[in-house]
């Protein structure tokens, strides 16, 4: 059953120790707000880790579906060449499709850049859009562009993710750390057998971030999106740094998710006045915890039509 109501929401989770999210243009330091000094999270770095936990904790029901079942497989995953997912929604409804790869003896010849994408479009496209929809659930979550290639077209999903920002400036720490081994006998010559290998690690003491979320029932309605859906959203955000550990993440937890939840479809209050009634304060000159803060919620006399909802 699709949607029937507009959702904002607040998500807090604070790193201790840990990279929440490295900048390949800066070395993997933590990213940051360069005028301010705030820590920043991608919203594409939380998006993956949905993914992963959906893929996750699917996995089992996905290998062995009952009919009717198979909705959450993920569309962009590790490794994944995204022509042949789209490919597969040209085969599973027997439509016409260019391959998306050319033939070996076929790959010398460079194509026109019209011939590469897939001729044709109209009611091909519409359906195969609504079969990558249904089976993917990052497709009919957060949306997808699919018209590289194999032409499944575009889909604009209805839940979208800010940037995370932490509430206080952050400091990026430099570490060296050394490995007692080396990749290759030509290193073991030039050491003398001394045999360590150094590097660097970058981490944040403390840190505690703040995302902003929407959710679309315009938008669930085109997509598919379910109110099942919504409670594997609500529960991946809930439980998606439980596993998610590595030794460059340090720790990493969710610490609030605050749901307002709409009863009518276009809205009865604007996001950033329910934003506002979710407030972070620091209780200590340099915090190392989640109990160096105090999160206030303001739910007194909350806009007619709006109930919040403590996820976590």
């Amino acid at each position: 059953m699709s949607l029937t109501n507009r959702y904002d929401f607040v998500l807090l989770f604070d790193v201790k120790d840990g990279n929440p999210n490295g900048d390949p243009d800066a070395g993997n330091l933590p990213r940051l707000d360069a005028e301010t000094g705030h820590g920043l999270v991608t919203d594409v770095a939380l998006k993956r880790k949905v993914r992963n936990f959906v893929a996750m904790t699917r996995d089992q029901a996905e290998r062995d579906p009952q009919p009717g079942e198979k909705r959450f497989e993920i569309y962009v995953r590790e490794k994944a060449i995204l022509n042949r997912q789209n490919q597969r929604a040209y085969s599973a409804l027997k439509l016409d499709a260019e391959s998306p790869e050319p033939a070996p003896d076929e790959a010398a010849e460079k194509k026109p850049a019209k011939e590469k994408k897939r001729k044709g479009g109209g009611d091909d496209v519409n359906k195969a859009r609504d079969w990558m929809c249904q089976n993917f659930f990052d497709v009919r979550t957060f949306g997808a562009v699919m018209s590289i290639g194999v032409n499944c077209g575009q889909v604009r999903g209805p839940v979208q993710i800010t940037f995370a920002r932490s509430v206080d400036p952050i400091i990026a720490q430099e570490h060296s750390i050394t490995r007692m081994a080396v990749a290759t006998e030509a290193e073991a010559e030039k050491q003398g057998g001394d045999n360590r290998t150094m590097g660097r690690k970058h981490t944040v003491p403390y840190g505690l971030y703040v995302a902003h979320g929407f959710v679309s029932s315009f938008l669930a309605r085109q997509t598919g999106f379910s109110d099942a859906d919504l409670e594997l959203l609500w529960q991946a955000l809930s439980q998606m740094f439980d596993h998610d550990r590595s030794a460059a993440r340090g720790e990493m937890a969710t610490r609030g998710l605050y749901v307002f939840k709409h009863e009518s479809e276009l809205g009865n209050a604007p996001a950033h006045t329910l934003f506002e009634r979710i407030q972070v304060v620091r209780k200590a000159d340099v915090p190392r915890s989640f109990a160096d803060y105090e999160v206030a919620v303001n739910e007194a006399e909350l806009p007619s039509g709006v109930a919040l909802l403590r996820m976590v």
